[in-house]
């Protein structure tokens, strides 16, 4: 792609092309910006198995359906699953393959990881997509072991863009400050527990809900950035704001094992260390008000198969806003899915 080509199209000013109800589709055949955006998804791709494989991390495939989603009607479930009939089989479309990564635990037992796309039934907006593309991987340790293996993967990514669309970024953005100071630098993030984080804030942007957890907002983690840096990981959130499988605190059952990693627009990063024992999942379903059954299998898989683990998911879109110091997430899909049945009028295939 030519340097010239992107500058004239005025690139940071994305096509919107989610938001054409009738030509979006064939004006994106020609945009410079949807092949940038596609240049930048191989890099990320070819980056993640790359810095998987330098950590023996191996990629395993698994169904995108699935009958248990990681976010169950409970405490600390935020998203809404999305159900489908396959073969007159009632199901679901996965929101995330956390729960298969476990498993992949148990059968490659240095750890798995795979990018697919997962789906919620949550509304879009300029920071969320309710369909998107979900970087994942499950890997043996405990949650400083993972936070070391997502910082050393967030580095990866930013290097490979750089490296290759050195060019074409400086052209479109002016700086790519925010790549180099990812890319040259070794040292970990910035890091500080859920508590750490409230007096910090001083209560500004902090969420109760009507059973005593709290959450940060968006503007929250924007403000945590501003005074700590521009990478933070808050740790140790209130076990009632997050979902049921996440450990507790050496027992502790108000407190989580889990992270995310705040840059670009908020969270772009949520991990966690994982239940051991069954009879700890039967626990944090419990807590959560969550039916038991619906998650036998999980819990007698650790019950056959104890197992320390840790796991995150990156959402790839938000990555890549970050990596083009963007403002609306809705541009970066190649093809969208907001308001499908008005985009698309019926005599044209959708792709």
């Amino acid at each position: 792609m030519k340097t010239a080509e992107i500058t004239a199209a005025g690139s940071l000013n994305a096509p919107r092309l989610w938001a054409d109800a009738d030509g979006g589709f064939r004006r994106s055949l020609g945009s410079p910006w949807a092949r940038l955006v596609a240049g930048l998804q191989d890099s990320v791709v070819r980056a993640t198995y790359n810095y998987a494989h330098s950590r023996s991390v191996r990629a395993l495939h698994f169904p995108i359906t699935t009958r248990t989603v990681t976010c169950p009607t409970g405490l600390g479930s935020d998203s809404v699953p999305v159900p489908v009939q396959v073969n007159g089989v009632e199901t679901y479309l996965a929101d995330s393959m956390q729960f298969m990564l476990e498993y992949g635990c148990r059968v490659s037992p240095q750890g798995c990881h795979n990018i697919l796309p997962c789906f919620r039934g949550d509304e879009p907006d300029a920071t969320h997509l309710g369909q998107f593309v979900h970087s994942e991987a499950e890997i043996p340790g405990d949650l400083d072991d993972l936070v070391d293996y997502v910082n050393g993967y967030v580095r990866a990514m930013a290097t490979a863009v750089l490296t290759e669309h050195d060019e074409t970024l400086r052209a479109v953005l002016g700086d790519v400050g925010h790549l180099e100071r990812v890319a040259v630098g070794d040292q970990p993030f910035e890091r500080l527990r859920f508590e750490e984080a409230v007096r910090l804030l001083d209560g500004e942007g902090v969420i109760t809900s009507a059973d005593g957890a709290r959450s940060l907002s968006r503007a929250a983690e924007r403000r945590l950035m501003e005074l700590v840096g521009e990478f933070v990981w808050v740790t140790h959130f209130d076990h009632l704001s997050v979902p049921f499988y996440q450990a507790f605190e050496n027992g502790n059952e108000r407190v989580a094992e889990n992270a995310d990693l705040y840059f670009g627009i908020g969270e772009v990063v949520g991990a966690g260390h994982r239940h051991t024992t069954g009879e700890q999942v039967r626990e944090g379903l419990a807590l959560h008000k969550v039916p038991e059954q619906e998650y036998a299998w999980y819990a007698q898989m650790k019950d056959e198969a104890p197992m320390v683990t840790s796991g995150f998911g990156l959402g790839v879109e938000r990555f890549l806003l970050w990596a083009l110091r963007h403002d609306d997430i809705r541009d970066i899909p190649l093809v969208s899915r907001i308001a499908e049945e008005q985009a698309w009028p019926a005599s044209v295939d959708r792709p």
